[in-house]
């Protein structure tokens, strides 16, 4: 199936973009003294010592990305993503009618999915801006809040729908990468749950950015393990 091929090459740029993207951002803040004298002098709130955020949460991922020059990076990766986001979730609902002989049904996963990414687009878009706003302040949150929980519940309930219909597709999938899939979205749900104590608090910092960072490999992790859930030929 021609759906299958198209999902295999669109999910693993939605992995490598906003990893390639994001490290680089970490990689400009963290060595700012490399573009002194240069059009591309990293702003001072931008500016970063040494860290590996993934275990120390030296750094939050909006200050990598939110300032002259990472949002150059960032904002446009981020709508590409987005962008490569919509078309999985369209190709995903295309191939489930296939494989269910379901032709006039639409899945949730698709509504969910493509909502998901349309926060990804504002959230990307207003990153950077401030007006000292408590409505615009809380506007962005939703947007943030927005594009993880409808991109969860996306994913759970596509891997639902390809555990559902497993035996009509076991000679395209591999079926360990499922049981990750199902493994990692409840992860994902349950570390999302479990945070919100910890991220409503106003201690806790340097914990809250290292989850931050390997919750965003968790969540762009899934679509790695796409692209090795459905076999080449």
């Amino acid at each position: 199936m021609n759906e299958i091929k198209k999902l295999r090459r669109i999910s693993i740029w939605i992995f490598i973009i906003p990893v390639i993207s994001l490290n680089l951002c970490l990689f400009v803040s963290t060595n700012y003294l490399l573009f002194e004298n240069t059009i591309f002098i990293v702003d001072q709130l931008g500016r970063s010592g040494f860290t590996i955020p993934y275990i120390d949460g030296g750094v939050s991922i909006s200050r990598t990305a939110r300032t002259y020059p990472t949002y150059l990076i960032f904002k446009p990766a981020m709508i590409i993503t987005a962008i490569l986001l919509i078309k999985y979730w369209v190709t995903n609902n295309r191939l489930a009618k296939k494989i269910n002989e379901k032709h006039d049904q639409n899945y949730l996963f698709l509504f969910f999915g493509s909502t998901s990414a349309i926060f990804l687009i504002a959230h990307s878009i207003f990153l950077g801006i401030k007006f000292d706003y408590d409505l615009y302040k809380l506007f962005r949150r939703f947007i943030l809040v927005g594009f993880i929980l409808f991109e969860i519940i996306a994913q759970g309930l596509l891997v639902a729908s390809l555990f559902k219909a497993k035996n009509k597709i076991e000679k395209n999938i591999n079926k360990n990468i499922l049981l990750l899939k199902m493994i990692l979205v409840s992860i994902l749900a349950i570390v999302a749950v479990g945070s919100i104590p910890i991220v409503i608090d106003s201690g806790n910092t340097h914990f809250k950015h290292a989850l931050e960072w390997n919750y965003f490999i968790g969540v762009v992790g899934f679509y790695l393990l796409t692209f090795l859930f459905w076999k080449k030929n």
